[in-house]
């Protein structure tokens, strides 16, 4: 399958199928500029090095959405949310997500109580742009 991020085929895993859903969905929907994505994005944390299967950044290049894909037989549990949470202690992005194709946990921090919300969707990459710079 072609990946628009990456601009090149990638093997139709059934995690990579997720994550390109999620792509799509985040461009075609939320109005977000492929070239502003990153998929596998590398990380380093302490000595240890990991990758984040998507990172959505601002137009000034600061990562503003943390993506973590999982395949669809994989349940979204504790330990993918203590994964994410992993990374963004890196990032220090203000949304995150977390799917595998069937569910789908999409939160905001915040930063005045220093606390995850859950919201119910995703917004536009305009109303995450203006609601957290």
């Amino acid at each position: 399958m072609f990946d628009p991020v990456r601009q090149k085929e990638v093997a139709p895993t059934p995690e990579e199928e997720v994550r390109q859903t999620l792509v799509a969905h985040l461009h075609t929907v939320c109005g977000a500029p492929y070239q502003l994505m990153s998929c596998e994005y590398v990380l380093i944390a302490g000595r240890k090095s990991y990758r984040a299967d998507l990172v959505l950044f601002d137009r000034k290049g600061r990562p503003l959405l943390l993506a973590e894909c999982k395949a669809p037989s994989i349940p979204i549990d504790r330990s993918v949310f203590e994964q994410i949470v992993q990374y963004n202690r890196v990032l220090k992005v203000p949304y995150l997500l977390l799917t595998n194709g069937t569910d789908t946990y999409f939160c905001r921090h915040n930063p005045v109580e220093n606390r995850l919300e859950a919201l119910s969707q995703i917004p536009s990459y305009t109303e995450m742009l203006t609601q957290n710079r």
